[in-house]
C-alpha cells in the first residue's frame, strides 16, 4: 500500500514557511480531505469551498462563510480565491483534482502564504494530481 503524500507536502510546502496557520487538501469532486494540518473542517464546509469555484462571481459579491466569520473576496477567479477577515485569511486554490484551503494570521505574511498555497497547487498540476 503506498503512502499517502499530501500530509508531507502540506508540511513541507505550507506549513514550513510559518506563514500558513492551517491548511487543507480537499478532493475537488466528492468533497473528501486528503490531508489536514491543525485543520477540522465538516462536510458543509468542504462542499461551500469547491462551490465557491463554480460561482466565482457570488463568491466575489458575498465573500466566504468560515468558523463563524465572513471572509470579504479580495480576489475570485476560476483557479484562486482570495478572502480576509479582520487580518486573517482564507486562500483557495483549485487544481483539476483538489482544492487547498490554507489559513494565516493577522501575525503572518499573506503574500508569503499565497505564495506557498499557489506553488503546492503547480506542483500537484504538473504530477498530474
Amino acid at each position: 500500500m503506498a503512502l499517502n503524500p499530501f500530509p508531507k507536502l502540506l508540511e513541507d510546502g505550507l506549513i514550513s514557511t510559518k506563514h500558513v496557520e492551517c491548511a487543507a487538501i480537499l478532493v475537488a469532486k466528492t468533497g473528501e480531505v486528503t490531508a489536514a494540518f491543525n485543520f477540522t473542517v465538516c462536510p458543509e464546509q468542504t462542499y461551500m469551498f469547491i462551490d465557491s469555484f463554480k460561482h466565482v462571481n457570488v463568491t466575489r459579491q458575498r465573500g466566504l462563510n468560515f468558523k463563524n466569520k465572513l471572509y470579504t473576496c479580495v480576489r475570485a477567479d476560476k483557479h484562486s480565491i482570495y478572502a480576509k477577515c479582520e487580518g486573517h485569511g482564507l486562500i483557495l486554490v483549485r487544481t483539476a483534482l483538489y482544492v487547498i484551503v490554507a489559513t494565516y494570521l493577522q501575525s503572518m505574511y499573506p503574500s508569503i502564504c499565497v505564495e506557498a498555497v499557489e506553488k503546492l497547487a503547480e506542483y500537484l498540476r504538473e504530477k498530474g494530481k
